[in-house]
């Protein structure tokens, strides 16, 4: 071996590519560790990012109450009563209208399942009613078959709703200390920050607008379909309109896809009460309403902001259902709207900094 020699010399492209690769790889493992770490405490870290999007929603009315002269704790107080005054009052409303008129909808389902029996068997299929018979009583078997996976279903579904209840009882006291000492809290947070503290605070309190401005925005777009749709079941005579209406109004929280699964629920209940001909003019509508949200409504009134085309909105509901299912999908959006944000406040350098300090 020639004196001197180092051995065969790695080629630059081949190190750079290795030294990121490590980095990523180190930067994989810290996110499925938090990723781990949300799951496992899922009973206190779903309440708390409810609690912060319910807090994004309500703070500008508390803080409109603040500067017309109510102290921070009445001001918390009076808006989380209020919230809690609508919600009830919205489920004493479904409650009732559920109950007065599930015998008319159980009614019009029936007449509606005779009617399209009798076209399997007399229109052009030309079904014979033993077949139907026999569709009907494998149904019905299946159901005999899986009792037991349905009662085990059941037992699951009771300790779901204790932890939802849990969870909504905790989400509460969490929304009430954040609307009365949000400012005070986020003040001690970031405290021990030393010479970034200017910039958290910046990207902080950009997040916390951008939060704020998606959760207003996102709730009028949700008011908006409500209305419409509430106004031609109305029209139709679909029963159940106000718990139909509930549905769409919290599933537009779940942008681009929630008014297709809520409205896609009113279409079956319409199709089963009304028949095809009405099922067909709600799907229009459903429709024109999916491009005003997209083109109109979500650029004008949530885009101020945040502007995700579509086809992002749709990939990060997709990346967040897979994480986390249902409430990952329900936070992917509002998540990466305030990262989106921040990022940029972060990597800026304050008046008090040197660019070194930032590196």
């Amino acid at each position: 071996m020639v004196k001197g020699s180092t051995g065969p010399r790695v080629p630059p492209l081949l190190a750079t590519v290795a030294a990121w690769c490590w980095r990523l790889i180190g930067i994989a493992i810290v996110l499925f560790a938090l990723v781990w770490l949300v799951a496992f405490l899922r009973l206190v870290m779903l309440p708390l990012a409810a609690a912060l999007l319910l807090t994004a929603l309500l703070h500008p009315i508390c803080g409109w109450l603040r500067r017309r002269g109510l102290p921070s704790l009445a001001a918390a107080w009076v808006t989380l009563l209020g919230g809690l005054l609508v919600l009830t009052a919205v489920g004493v409303l479904i409650g009732t209208q559920a109950n007065a008129q599930f015998p008319t909808l159980l009614a019009q389902v029936q007449h509606t399942a005779r009617e399209v029996q009798n076209w399997l068997v007399n229109g052009p299929l030309n079904l014979r009613q033993a077949q139907l018979d026999q569709m009907v009583q494998s149904l019905l078997d299946q159901v005999q078959t899986r009792r037991e996976d349905i009662g085990k279903s059941l037992v699951k579904s009771a300790t779901v709703a204790a932890e939802v209840l849990a969870g909504a009882i905790l989400m509460l006291f969490m929304t009430f200390f954040l609307l009365k000492d949000g400012d005070r809290i986020w003040a001690w947070l970031i405290r021990g920050f030393a010479q970034a503290t200017t910039r958290v605070d910046a990207a902080g309190r950009a997040a916390w607008r951008t939060l704020s401005q998606y959760m207003v925005g996102t709730t009028i777009v949700a008011a908006i379909h409500s209305v419409v749709m509430a106004i031609v079941l109305t029209v139709m005579g679909v029963p159940l309109v106000v718990p139909l209406i509930a549905l769409i109004f919290l599933a537009s929280y779940l942008p681009i896809i929630g008014i297709v699964i809520a409205g896609g629920l009113a279409v079956l209940v319409t199709l089963g009460t009304k028949g095809v001909v009405f099922a067909l003019v709600l799907l229009g509508i459903l429709v024109l309403e999916q491009q005003l949200e997209n083109h109109v409504l979500q650029p004008l009134i949530v885009g101020r902001l945040v502007h995700f085309h579509p086809l992002a909105v749709i990939v990060i509901l997709a990346v967040g259902g897979i994480v986390a299912g249902i409430a990952g999908a329900a936070l992917a959006v509002p998540l990466a709207a305030v990262l989106y944000r921040a990022w940029p406040e972060l990597r800026r350098t304050s008046p008090t900094e040197s660019p070194a300090s930032t590196e």
